[in-house]
């Protein structure tokens, strides 16, 4: 689970039908820290990613899901 972690998390997350799916971290600085999944072709079902902190510094880091038409945004903590 993505809040805090040390060094390292996983981001799960579910999809219902085959999509293309980008996954991206960026610190609260707006930039792109990391890119889990690059345009990722995908089929429905349940699927967990690993983030590696252990190069960035403790702080408030925000990932982003793009998944067809779906997009969200969620925050996690790093604590070293």
């Amino acid at each position: 689970y993505p809040i805090p972690f040390n060094p390292e998390t996983r981001i799960s997350f579910d999809l219902a039908t085959s999509s293309s799916v980008t996954l991206t971290v960026y610190n609260t600085l707006g930039q792109m820290v990391a890119k889990l999944a690059d345009h990722r072709s995908m089929n429905a079902g349940t699927y967990s990613l690993t983030f590696n902190g252990a190069d960035l510094p403790s702080g408030v880091y925000l990932y982003r899901l793009d998944a067809g038409n779906f997009s969200q945004t969620r925050k996690m903590v790093l604590v070293k």
